[in-house]
């Protein structure tokens, strides 16, 4: 596949994380940010979010291990992983945390626990997708060198 076709589908799969719910417009601000003197900007901000989260999901982890269920250790756990993925954009994990949260106002454990699968399967499905997407990035090379339209 040439350059120009290669551009051509990484920019249409950018297109469908905003198209399908997966990013918002943190992510665009992320993009405006990164400039040539730091062209891997982005990336390297979804890496830290995706090392630093693995943290978060440990900790939830354990507080869902534990008998009674202490909602406002899960609740503060989890407003700081929604903070955290709100700073890359991650809207379906966002919303997913949101709905943590409020199962965590009720004091509702199943509902914590079923809503802290679905954070888990929203996160997985993004992180497999931007590395994907990032890879392709790479192999392309320089963004400044694309092809223009005529």
């Amino acid at each position: 596949m040439d350059r120009c076709h290669m551009l051509r589908d990484i920019a249409n799969t950018r297109k469908s994380f905003f198209d399908q719910g997966y990013l918002d417009e943190q992510f665009i601000q992320l993009e405006e940010l990164q400039d040539n003197s730091n062209p891997n900007f982005v990336e390297e901000v979804v890496t830290l979010f995706y090392r630093d989260s693995a943290r978060f999901l440990y900790n939830l982890d354990q507080a869902l291990e534990k008998r009674p269920l202490d909602f406002n250790k899960l609740d503060s756990l989890m407003h700081q992983f929604k903070g955290s993925s709100s700073s890359i954009g991650a809207k379906k994990v966002k919303i997913e945390c949101t709905n943590f949260r409020a199962y965590c106002n009720a004091q509702n454990a199943e509902g914590c626990k079923r809503t802290y699968q679905h954070v888990k399967r929203e996160y997985t499905c993004l992180k497999k997708k931007l590395e994907a997407y990032f890879q392709d990035l790479r192999q392309v090379g320089p963004i400044e060198m694309a092809c223009r339209p005529r």
